[in-house]
């Protein structure tokens, strides 16, 4: 699931925006003012950060700045100042795009469509690895060293989940929305059954899983 922080003070647009995106299953966490969005921006990792110009506490402009100093993450400036000097001045400072207060949310869709597509070209990659764990996509071969492990589809598909995003608290409705799809006729549980295959699988007697319980929350891989 795609992770999207929203810096905007106005709460009515904020909201909009979140309940939009919600629909087309991206998490969306909201800041209503620079200080708070800037530290949200760097304390967590984002797949886009949408930012407004004008903001209490801290301005566009320099949260913009300070996260180009530590990220490359994506960031779109929403915002009412339009003139070609705005515009520049948001890329300048190292905005990937800038729209224009009022704006369309499928035209706002479209352009984080774009940024999707370029960071997926830019990161694929084939296999990914985790401690003894290497996951290869275009073989579909999970090993653990240089034993081979068969899963089922369900079952490389949730370890994918989980290594794609190892290190990061993952929930069963995350996953769910994931592996099963987002209008999966399912129940939650299903994926604390699955867990279970696979730590039957891929777990070494023994030894700690590679799968963490967070206890009331989902499931992890932390290194």
């Amino acid at each position: 699931m795609k992770r999207i922080l929203f810096i905007e003070d106005e709460r009515h647009l904020s909201r909009f925006v979140e309940m939009e995106l919600r629909r087309d299953a991206i998490d969306v966490v909201l800041a209503y003012d620079g200080a708070t969005g800037l530290h949200l921006a760097l304390a967590e990792e984002w797949d886009i950060i949408l930012l407004d110009l004008m903001l209490p506490k801290m301005d566009g402009m320099e949260v913009c700045r300070q996260i180009r100093t530590a990220k490359k993450t994506p960031v779109i400036m929403l915002t009412a100042r339009d003139s070609i000097k705005d515009r520049v001045a948001g890329l300048d400072c190292g905005a990937d795009d800038y729209m224009p207060k009022p704006f369309s949310i499928e035209e706002l869709r479209a352009r984080m469509r774009v940024i999707f597509r370029r960071e997926a070209t830019e990161s694929s990659q084939t296999i990914l690895t985790f401690r003894d764990l290497s996951l290869n996509f275009d073989l579909r071969i999970v090993k653990r060293g240089d034993e081979e492990i068969g899963l089922t589809k369900r079952e490389f598909d949730l370890l994918a989940a989980l290594m794609e995003h190892a290190n990061r608290i993952m929930s069963r409705e995350m996953l769910l929305d994931i592996v099963w799809g987002f209008e999966a006729v399912v129940d939650t549980n299903v994926v604390d059954v699955y867990i279970r295959y696979l730590r039957n699988k891929i777990d070494e007697q023994g030894k700690a899983s590679y799968i963490q319980t967070v206890r009331g929350i989902g499931y992890m891989m932390k290194a």
